[in-house]
């Protein structure tokens, strides 16, 4: 099943340099994920992850998902978090959330144009966020098309797998 590249949702802002550490606890690393889930962002917003909705989009700053390389966009997708949108991101998370499909967008002064629960619709195709409380319209890059048969698949394994490159694995995360 293809997955849609377009979400629309309550913006949830965040600073700048929010590691990895932070979104997914250390006690919770052993934990099941739809337990595991339960805790992201508990360092830093608790309770966060009962008050996300299905198609909400996390807004960052600068450095962006530094840190280890924890799986957190397996646990924003169990969420049902419509992607990210930051200033910028750390190679590894970034390429972390590709691989799982959850989909991500560069702009730069972003957090100086978005509030905390603007509703949003983010294109993550064409690379346009639509600000509705402004009406504002930003520009992301849009991603080449090896990335957007990724996302559309569900992450790199999805994608194998509806290839028939790889026979459905279980219990890998």
């Amino acid at each position: 099943m293809e997955q849609q590249l377009v979400s629309i949702g309550r913006a949830w802002l965040f600073g700048n340099e929010v590691d990895t550490d932070n979104m997914f606890p250390g006690f919770a690393l052993k934990l099941p994920i739809a337990e595991a889930a339960r805790h992201v962002f508990y360092a830093l917003r608790p309770g966060w992850a009962n008050e996300v909705k299905s198609g909400d989009i996390i807004v960052g700053g600068k450095a962006f998902g530094i840190g280890s390389s924890r799986p957190v966009a397996l646990l924003l997708k169990h969420l049902r978090v419509g992607g990210i949108v930051a200033e910028e991101f750390n190679s590894l998370f970034f390429r972390n959330c590709i691989n799982y499909g959850l989909p991500l967008m560069v702009i730069p002064g972003v957090l100086d144009v978005i509030r905390e629960g603007d509703q949003l619709r983010v294109d993550f195709e064409q690379g346009l966020i639509r600000v509705e409380r402004t009406g504002q319209m930003l520009k992301g890059e849009r991603y080449p098309q090896l990335v957007l048969e990724i996302l559309r698949a569900g992450g790199v394994m999805a994608q194998l797998e509806s290839r028939g490159l790889v026979l459905p694995m279980q219990g890998v995360r």
